[in-house]
């Protein structure tokens, strides 16, 4: 198994096992079934934290390979799992070495959690990897707001946001660099919404997109 040393924060582990409820009933439970909506098959989930998805999956789907590198919140996920409505597989990994083979699945989920990797690009291009090529990607994330003075802000508090958010950097432009990465955004809808009681409303992203033709 890949070394994870790197990717355990179990305080912010912690404390996201505290807040995560609380921001589900604040409407991330809905916005989760709408990104989750119409899946089928098999569905690898990239940092599936705490497992809050699981149970959000249809009933077409006929797998979940949920890969997460923080003990801490995979063993949560593990319990998760137990009661999901769909057949869930949790993995540890981490999304820039996905521990799957090529081309095996017919959606990847990106849920919160392209704010927190380091090298995006990385973790996007092994998406592609494991997606068949007729597969898509889902994704629902919290992205720099378009407001110019609130993105300004979400640039100043990045660097220590960062630092006690698990790595989350609050101001990234995630659907342009999804493009980036071959992929072609096929629906996109931008929203805000305060998902904890005594945080201001802020942007988010939620759509989905398939991986662009490779031309020989």
């Amino acid at each position: 198994m890949a070394d994870l040393s790197q990717f355990q924060h179990p305080r912010f582990a912690r404390m996201y096992e505290r807040i995560s409820a609380e921001s589900e009933r604040r409407g991330t439970a809905a916005h989760r079934d709408r990104a989750l909506a119409g899946l089928v098959g098999r569905v690898i989930e990239i940092g599936a934290g705490n497992g809050l998805n699981f149970s959000h999956y249809p009933d077409a789907v006929t797998e979940v390979v949920a890969v997460e590198p923080d003990d801490h919140l995979r063993g949560l996920a593990e319990e998760a799992a137990t009661r999901a409505p769909v057949p869930v597989r949790v993995l540890a990994g981490h999304a820039t070495a996905l521990p799957v083979d090529d081309h095996g699945f017919d959606a990847a989920v990106a849920s919160l959690v392209l704010c927190s990797i380091a090298d995006t690009q990385a973790a996007l291009a092994e998406i592609r990897r494991v997606l068949k090529p007729t597969g898509q990607l889902r994704f629902f994330e919290h992205v720099r707001s378009e407001k110019p003075w609130f993105g300004l802000l979400q640039d100043a508090i990045a660097p220590l946001w960062s630092r006690i958010g698990g790595g989350c950097h609050p101001n990234r432009d995630t659907a342009a660099a999804i493009r980036a990465a071959g992929f072609d955004i096929e629906e996109l809808d931008r929203f805000y919404y305060a998902p904890l009681r005594f945080f201001p409303s802020h942007a988010h992203i939620l759509g989905r997109a398939r991986p662009r033709p490779t031309t020989s």
